[in-house]
């Protein structure tokens, strides 16, 4: 018996111009088939509108299907007297924790659910020690939510949920928004409840290193379910994947490279303890080692391994962080050291990488460069100018700093696009000629296709809306683009398109580019130079390189390192000559390669 079945499950979203006509008329779900048995652990994949979350919210009963039969816990999903009873047994977390938080401390918010459902004073206690305890968040009880990490905020919306007692938990991109440490927190608890509770998990996610768990992967295109299988059998087609936009695990593309170049390597190898086995095993017996080199593939990953730059720094041109400290909530109990005597330089054109965990400093840092936040002590210099000096223009500085934020919904406002990024050059007081030849070059520059400029940004992929703000900063010709957190969210192909973007516009246009991130993998590969921000400080900084060589360093300040280079270091310490300070695929392919013909 299935704890969820869906048969010709469809669901349509109808847009309607002012007079009340359609519009225009989306399929979000196409005869969509599922069937999900108690206690399994479901991941469902797929790019940015392709129906996961409307998937999500039919079984959560916040969509009603337009077609179709869906049952939940033995319970018919479009009858509207069953939505309650559905929510009861089909528990949803959702991408952001702050949208579902809303009590000032931790205990009462867990409450919440159980107290709406009419659960019994002492039961409500109960529930909320025992889910507590479940997602290790028990010693926070009595914590404002507000005070907590973004991981710690999704254990405590799980939690929520949890003392709900719920049959099955819907996870939507749970840990899109998350530092390293964060999601490992968050996939850990959804795999204790599987396996200890039984509770049966839904997994959406962009990440595809929290699939390799699971017992049965989805892949929907376009509102229809286009694979499913075991997660080795969907990452054993690594060519179909990357047809539906999707990515696979870092060890299982680095297995793909070392197959191609003529290593005798499985398909769908999955984590990186699996790789490294099955590579020792292959490197142990120096004949058959030889034979292998022999028949490698000639090769080359050289133009895909990052090149080092030198950069000369010049003060007159150079970002100059001199001594700053910046305290939220100053003189007051709740008063919070956000940046703790802070020095950097930032050369003119280079690629910066900022890391850290969740409320490590790394927006309040950035925020400083653009003068939207000014330092409680210290001084910040630009183009050898001090942008705290009483005449200095702070709107001159945001016309050579543009600063693109993590969510580009809160930076879009205009009815169209092409309105939206005029916005910047209009307000620098240029001709409207200028402005309109400036807003199509950089809708051009960004990859933005012409039929969309007089669209709502509102209606908007996420990957769009990003190249619409970051369009609109462009614009202004800045010469520093800094930007917060772009590719969360979005889907392994967005996430590439919008690197390369900054990639070519680093390169051709040779502007500074500043990239926050949690994600590790993406810096390794893009940029020339890390900052590791922990409490308000910068305690690490260097080339990739050198920053991931003190991966220990960093797990304990919940970071990591990418995948490749805990699998360099475990291949070195059982013998295997590679170079441990690889962070790329294409770095690892190469120094594992020549490790063979040793």
């Amino acid at each position: 018996m299935n704890i969820i079945t869906a048969k010709q499950l469809v669901h349509e979203f109808i847009r309607r111009d002012e007079e009340g006509n359609v519009d225009s008329i989306t399929t979000a779900l196409d005869h969509v088939d599922l069937d999900v048995k108690p206690g399994e652990f479901i991941a469902i994949l797929g790019h940015n509108g392709s129906g996961k979350s409307t998937l999500a919210k039919h079984i959560n009963t916040l969509l009603a299907p337009d077609e179709g039969t869906l049952w939940v816990d033995e319970m018919d999903a479009t009858l509207p007297e069953n939505a309650i009873p559905i929510r009861r047994s089909a528990g949803m977390v959702f991408q952001n924790p702050d949208n579902q938080i809303i009590a000032s401390v931790v205990e009462e918010d867990v409450a919440f659910g159980p107290e709406n459902l009419g659960v019994a004073s002492a039961d409500i206690r109960e529930r909320v020690r025992t889910s507590l305890k479940s997602v290790g968040m028990s010693k926070y009880r009595n914590h404002s939510p507000n005070k907590l990490s973004g991981g710690q905020k999704q254990r405590v919306a799980i939690a929520g949920v949890v003392a709900m007692e719920p049959k099955c938990i819907v996870f939507d991109e749970p840990t899109a928004m998350l530092d390293p440490n964060g999601r490992r927190e968050v996939i850990a608890t959804a795999h204790k409840l599987n396996q200890k509770k039984g509770v049966t998990i839904i997994l959406i996610t962009h990440y595809m290193e929290e699939v390799v768990g699971a017992d049965h992967v989805y892949v929907m295109d376009h509102g229809k379910i286009v694979m499913d299988g075991t997660p080795r059998e969907i990452f054993s087609d690594i060519e179909t994947c990357k047809h539906y936009r999707l990515d696979v695990p870092q060890s299982t593309l680095l297995a793909d490279e070392l197959r191609n170049a003529g290593l005798p390597l499985p398909k769908g190898v999955l984590t990186r303890e699996e790789l490294r086995d099955r590579l020792l095993d292959l490197f142990v017996d120096p004949v058959r080692r030889g034979q292998y080199y022999q028949q490698l593939n000639p090769v080359s990953f050289a133009d895909r391994i990052p090149k080092h730059r030198e950069y000369v720094t010049d003060k007159t041109k150079d970002i100059i962080v001199d001594h700053v400290s910046y305290e939220y909530s100053s003189g007051t109990a709740y008063r919070v050291k956000a940046l703790d005597d802070v020095s950097l330089e930032i050369p003119r054109g280079q690629f910066v990488g900022i890391i850290g965990h969740t409320g490590s400093g790394k927006s309040t840092l950035i925020s400083h460069l653009n003068g939207l936040l000014k330092a409680t002590s210290g001084h910040i210099y630009v183009n050898g100018e001090d942008i705290y000096d009483e005449d200095y223009k702070i709107k001159d500085l945001r016309s050579k700093v543009g600063l693109v934020f993590q969510y580009p919904e809160h930076q879009l406002f205009e009815t169209t696009n092409f309105k939206d990024v005029c916005f910047g050059p209009r307000n620098q007081g240029l001709d409207e000629k200028t402005v309109e030849l400036r807003a199509f070059e950089a809708l051009e520059q960004v990859g933005f296709p012409q039929e969309l400029f007089d669209a709502s940004p509102f209606d908007l992929s996420g990957g769009q809306k990003r190249r619409v703000a970051i369009a609109g900063v462009l614009a202004m010709h800045p010469e520093v683009l800094i930007l917060d957190e772009p590719t969360a969210g979005l889907d392994p192909a967005g996430r590439d398109e919008i690197l390369n973007l900054l990639a070519r516009m680093h390169e051709e246009m040779k502007i500074t580019i500043i990239l926050v991130s949690h994600s590790m993998e993406d810096v390794a590969e893009y940029v020339d130079r890390i900052i590791v921000m922990n409490q308000g400080k910068a305690v690490y900084d260097g080339e990739p390189r050198e920053v991931f060589k003190r991966y220990l360093e960093l797990e304990q300040i919940s970071l990591a390192a990418p995948q490749v280079t805990y699998l360099m270091h475990e291949l070195q310490d059982s013998g295997m000559p590679v170079n441990p300070t690889a962070t790329t695929v294409a770095e690892a392919a190469e120094t594992i390669i020549a490790a063979f013909g040793a």
